[in-house]
């Protein structure tokens, strides 16, 4: 029986082609199921952003939806959501195993939030201009964009490199 290889700095494990791979396909899925949750998540906790009155100015109107799609929509994100922060966060979750992750989680999740707010401040009545509409473009969506860039990019470098063994 061939010997293990020896202990390298730390007393781990000298990283193989096995042990070295970061991320498996299931562990990228959970990041982008979380990423995909937190706006729908955000939009519901926000809510109708509308001040009182008729004659309500828009900037863009929301879809109407029915309640069922709304409650379905909203339980899927949950269910998304709860599953991959459970894959995630585990003993043996991508996130304990290697920290460099939370670089993609956290700018994706702000996206989210980012857009589940945006959302509903640019689909408001409002009596007059939507100014918040106007802000939203103008600063969320950059900020957005650049967030989920950066997310993006972190990914694809982490999933070249090999993990991290310390």
């Amino acid at each position: 029986m061939p010997a293990a290889p020896p202990p390298h700095a730390g007393g781990m494990p000298h990283p193989t082609a096995r042990t070295a791979r970061t991320a498996r396909p299931a562990d990228v899925l959970a990041v982008a199921a979380l990423a995909a949750a937190v706006p729908v998540l955000t939009w519901y906790a926000v809510g109708d952003l509308s001040v009182q009155g008729t004659d309500l100015d828009h900037a863009y109107r929301a879809p109407e939806l029915p309640a069922w799609a709304d409650a379905g929509l909203v339980a899927a994100a949950l269910l998304a959501a709860g599953l991959a922060a459970a894959r995630l966060l585990r003993p043996a979750g991508l996130l304990r195993r290697d920290r460099r992750w939370w670089g993609v989680l956290l700018p994706a999740a702000a996206t989210g939030l980012l857009a589940g707010w945006g959302v509903r401040v640019a689909t408001a009545g409002v009596i007059g201009a939507n100014i918040g509409a106007g802000l939203v473009l103008l600063v969320g969506v950059p900020l957005g964009g650049a967030l989920l860039l950066w997310a993006v990019g972190r990914a694809g470098v982490l999933l070249r490199r090999p993990a991290s063994t310390t």
